[in-house]
């Protein structure tokens, strides 16, 4: 059969000094994760390029598959030819009638990295030009220097010449393994999908705490979490550990025994310091929320340092700065935004109080607090909670 090699490029791991090979084989390991299902896909790197090479009938799904794949720049399906004019220019036409199949403006580039051949890149350029001319249709295709409607890419290197004349865009950003573990705070809205994605993005290892609450939340708002933890665990190129707490008791508490207005600042509190407990038995250095300055009530600055205020750990908040559109657009991107906005309540809408308190203080929460067995709460909730193992496939 047929076999599609696929160059796959990485941005900014190429600054990373003499820690770059660490990064470059993170990033190999987590290629070939994505590619693991795929018969006969083989992954490998040479300097500066990591490649794959696939089924022909397969280079579909494996390049929707790399795009996803944290820490690639841009891949393009690539030929192999020999390092000579006329191979090179037999690989151009390939690749433009492939192109622009009825026709249009071209350009060649080439990269030489091989010295020892002899011509230079723009003498190789315009040697395949030439010869290109000799075996196309000129009243369909014509060459422009400055805005092609395609441009062909040649390079020459150590081990092989390759063409190609089509670059998709990656996810950008860092392999996944490379930047630490960190607890995600996933709700089944919008936002902490989304912050999950982000840390993801800057190579950060993530695991999920979601707190339900029972008879209150039923199986569909769990499965909606599942869904959202198997495109998360897609993205990362791991099995994903989802922490489901039992919350119901901490909220019946409050509600029975403190201010509604101050509801959700106590939840939250709450959320926070189990939260930390879980990150520190997981070896997660800190926590990822999905706020975003001022959208709700308990997401105002005084509502955020009230919160923040029970806990240590160190709290990443990549949504920080955005709009609501701004969140909902990187959500569709991303892929979570229709399994968000499915109608499955969570704890936190569940228990919402009609008029919750928008600059809350300090000492308030914790003199309502006093009326509550806070580390009992807490040991009880953590008792019941369970670990999930979550797979994209």
């Amino acid at each position: 059969m047929d076999r599609q090699l696929i160059l796959i490029r990485y941005g900014e791991l190429g600054l990373k000094g003499k820690n770059r090979h660490l990064f470059i084989g993170r990033l190999t390991h987590n290629i070939r994760y994505a590619l693991r299902d795929i018969a006969g896909a083989n992954v490998y790197s040479t300097w500066g390029r990591i490649w794959a090479e696939v089924e022909a009938a397969d280079a579909g799904l494996a390049l929707a598959r790399l795009q996803q794949v944290f820490g690639v720049y841009s891949l393009s399906p690539v030929m192999r030819t020999e390092p000579e004019v006329p191979a090179l220019a037999e690989a151009a036409q390939a690749m433009l009638e492939q192109g622009l199949p009825v026709g249009g403006s071209f350009k060649i580039e080439t990269r030489r990295s091989d010295k020892s051949f002899p011509l230079t890149s723009p003498e190789i350029s315009r040697a395949v030009a030439n010869l290109l001319f000799e075996r196309i249709d000129t009243t369909r295709y014509d060459a422009d220097m400055h805005d092609p409607d395609l441009r062909i890419d040649i390079e020459v290197r150590g081990e092989g010449a390759y063409v190609y004349g089509h670059t998709l865009k990656g996810a950008g950003g860092l392999p996944v393994g490379c930047g630490g573990r960190a607890l995600l705070l996933l709700s089944g809205g919008i936002d902490s999908p989304v912050a999950g994605m982000l840390a993801m993005k800057r190579g950060v290892v993530i695991e999920a705490i979601h707190y339900h609450s029972f008879p209150f939340t039923g199986e569909k708002a769990k499965e909606k979490v599942y869904e959202l933890c198997r495109l998360l665990s897609a993205r990362m190129g791991a099995p994903l550990q989802l922490h489901m707490v039992y919350f119901t008791e901490i909220q019946k508490q409050i509600y029975a025994n403190c201010r509604e207005e101050y509801g959700i600042t106590l939840m939250r509190r709450f959320m926070y310091r189990i939260a930390e407990r879980v990150a520190k038995q997981r070896d997660c250095l800190a926590l990822y929320t999905g706020e975003s300055v001022g959208q709700v009530a308990s997401q105002t600055l005084e509502s955020i340092a009230c919160i923040n205020d029970v806990i240590s750990i160190p709290v990443m908040r990549p949504l920080v700065g955005m709009d609501k559109e701004e969140i909902m657009e990187r959500a569709r991107a991303f892929g979570s935004y229709d399994i968000s906005i499915l109608p499955y309540e969570d704890c936190c809408t569940v228990f919402l109080p009609k008029y919750p308190k928008i600059k809350p203080r300090r000492e308030e929460a914790e003199k309502l607090e006093r009326a509550l067995n806070i580390e009992q709460l807490l040991d009880e909730a953590l008792a019941k909670s369970e670990i999930l193992t979550i797979d994209a496939r």
